[in-house]
């Protein structure tokens, strides 16, 4: 349970607002979106004065679309005196992509707020809601509406359902805790429509997000170390018409192949090479790995991104055939 003093100091902090900017990380998935439009619900249900806008620098991808909310999620971020940022699903500033244009926002000197599940987290808000035991922020942002009290709509209880199952593999991930099962009897009870939300998020896929699964299924090599691995180029988004967001999920089919000890998926994205890591033994820590390039997240889900392309390496190995001759 979150506790109430820390709630109402994010409280305190939004009733300075003019306007409350939400932000997400980039290429945003079901916890960034669903956090984004639940808080956004919670926000305008409980401070109706305040102007409360979403942010990310991609937009939501279509398979969320089944949330009215997600269509009002903006790419275009600005800032004005009197405005309040809250971040959410984001374990640091660069991860949102607005680091650069707004670093102002990630200082001291403009009022912030931060809910995140992801250890790594430098706490570079004002006030800091981490909990790194949650297996969503999604969860997190529950335990937020519960503390202060906040009706939970069904609506609002949708979005936040999203992005629990998401985090979890529809509760089939490790991370799935005695506090997710509250968490989702929670939010069913505030009239979270399950079925839209498993019917979107698992069993709905376009014919193109299939062709790039295909793909990254065909490329999987395995390493010496004992990790299942595959890439994909921008060629093969193209060739497929697969939007980079529809890569979301595949990672799962990869860290499905028995014995690997992680799974990795290299992704080229606009000049940059994305990886997400996977593992499902217990003496693999695949955040420790991604903070080698300086990336981040769980010790059992994680990523990074690095300026750069995708080069094959080919290796062929010739063995040749023993002739013997027998001699009369």
């Amino acid at each position: 349970m979150l506790e109430f003093a820390l709630a109402q100091q994010a409280r305190e902090t939004l009733l300075t607002a003019k306007r409350i900017k939400i932000v997400c990380h980039r290429n945003p998935d079901g916890d960034a979106i669903g956090s984004m439009t639940g808080l956004a619900g919670l926000l305008e249900a409980n401070l109706p004065d305040i102007r409360v806008t979403m942010h990310s620098v991609d937009p939501a991808p279509p398979s969320f679309h089944f949330l009215s909310a997600a269509l009002r999620v903006q790419q275009d971020l600005r800032y004005e005196q009197g405005d309040v940022f809250v971040f959410v699903d984001s374990a640091e500033p660069k991860l949102t992509e607005y680091h650069e244009l707004l670093p102002v926002i990630f200082t001291n000197e403009v009022p912030s707020v931060c809910f995140d599940h992801h250890p790594s987290n430098p706490r570079y808000a004002t006030v800091n809601i981490i909990v790194p035991t949650a297996a969503s922020t999604c969860e997190i942002v529950t335990d937020f509406a519960d503390a202060l009290q906040w009706k939970i709509t069904p609506d609002i209880a949708t979005s936040l359902l999203l992005g629990v199952y998401t985090d979890t593999g529809g509760l089939l991930h490790s991370n799935t805790s005695s506090h997710v099962y509250r968490t989702v009897a929670r939010l069913l009870r505030a009239g979270a429509r399950h079925p839209t939300v498993m019917q979107h998020v698992f069993r709905t896929a376009k014919v193109s997000t299939l062709r790039l699964w295909g793909r990254v299924l065909e490329k999987i090599t395995i390493s010496e170390e004992g990790g299942a691995i595959s890439a994909l180029t921008e060629g093969d988004f193209r060739a497929t018409g697969a939007e980079y967001s529809e890569l979301t999920g595949a990672i799962d089919y990869v860290n499905a192949v028995p014995g690997m000890r992680f799974s990795l998926i290299l992704a080229e994205r606009h000049g940059k090479v994305k990886g997400s890591l996977r593992t499902m033994q217990d003496d693999i820590d695949v955040s420790a790995m991604a903070s080698n390039f300086q990336g981040g997240g769980h010790k059992k889900a994680a990523g990074f991104a690095l300026a750069g392309t995708l080069v094959p390496e080919v290796r062929w190995k010739v063995q040749q055939e023993e002739r013997v001759e027998v001699s009369n």
